[in-house]
């Protein structure tokens, strides 16, 4: 039997965001053989068992048409899905007809961002390459090759009914919030984005609302995914990677870590946001179930967050 999401019983936000849960606490794009057992079918019922109104796409996906009947089905929503940009490495022109297909899929599915990461020179995806100590640096002409060429991207989202965020991201060349703050300055913004996550914000700057508050105009999109400093730290001195560091249990979702959220909550309320929020944690779901840590994301909402 198909559970179907109702809003009746659904998370209620008091300021009208609406809430999702990132494929990501099911299966890991970047290592297959993580959650490779969790199916779309199986995300959606506990997607929709929980309460959450929707979700963003990713690679395990079958086609297109499957996901549109089966997320319709579920009467669940399709957000968003990543595009790793090689802008500066290939040039803008090399990158628009695979950007123009994710955007189309996108529009097919009724989404209504697409999340954008420059992927030259990234290291998020190495093994053997500690996330806390190597990243990209861009030189100021690969600034303006990239600015000029997220703008171009932009645009064509536009034609399919899309936002472009732009996802800043650890071990890749936007990770800070000055390399934040300078894109965001160099970008059209009638044309480009923000996505904000608190983990990077977290672990790539020590906290999360210095890079919220400069950014605060530009934010379309946002992730909260919750630290556990103990992690952390414990990655951090072993020099593991994005993906190590993450199978250790770096990430958690909102509630379950340090982060105090009804900082960047109050503040993106406070600013009349009213978008998705997805709760988001880079978590291997043999250890941490995800149909348990969606209900215990959801306790936090409601228990904390929404009465704060």
């Amino acid at each position: 039997m198909t559970t179907v999401y109702n809003p009746a019983t659904a998370i209620k936000d008091p300021h009208g965001i609406t809430w999702g849960m990132h494929p990501i606490s099911w299966r890991n794009d970047d290592i297959p053989e993580v959650g490779e057992w969790n199916t779309l079918e199986d995300m959606l019922e506990d997607l929709a068992a929980v309460g959450y109104a929707g979700t963003e796409c990713a690679g395990f996906f079958p086609p297109k048409e499957e996901v549109k009947a089966a997320v319709e089905a579920h009467g669940l929503r399709i957000a968003a899905q990543w595009f790793s940009s090689f802008i500066v490495r290939d040039g803008v022109e090399a990158v628009i007809p695979e950007f123009e297909d994710k955007c189309a899929y996108l529009e097919y599915l009724g989404a209504s961002r697409v999340v954008v990461s420059e992927q030259t020179g990234s290291v998020q995806g190495i093994r053997d390459v500690s996330i806390f100590t190597n990243k990209p640096v861009l030189t100021d002409a690969e600034w303006e090759v990239l600015a000029a060429g997220l703008n171009r991207l932009g645009q064509i989202a536009q034609a399919h009914g899309l936002e472009l965020v732009y996802h800043h991201h650890l071990g890749t060349v936007v990770q800070t919030k000055e390399e934040t703050v300078r894109l965001m300055e160099m970008t059209d913004p009638a044309r480009v984005s923000l996505l904000f996550d608190t983990g990077h914000a977290f672990v790539g700057d020590g906290n999360v609302m210095g890079l919220l508050r400069a950014t605060i105009d530009r934010v379309k999109h946002v992730h909260f995914k919750d630290v556990r400093p103990e992690k952390m730290a414990e990655s951090r001195a072993a020099g593991r990677s994005f993906l190590d560091s993450f199978l250790a249990g770096m990430f958690t979702v909102p509630g379950d870590g340090c982060i105090d959220f009804t900082e960047p909550y109050r503040l993106l309320v406070d600013h009349g946001y009213s978008d998705w929020i997805l709760v988001e944690a880079e978590q291997d779901p043999a250890v941490a179930n995800p149909l348990e840590y969606a209900r215990k994301a959801r306790a936090y909402l409601e228990d904390t967050l929404f009465t704060a």
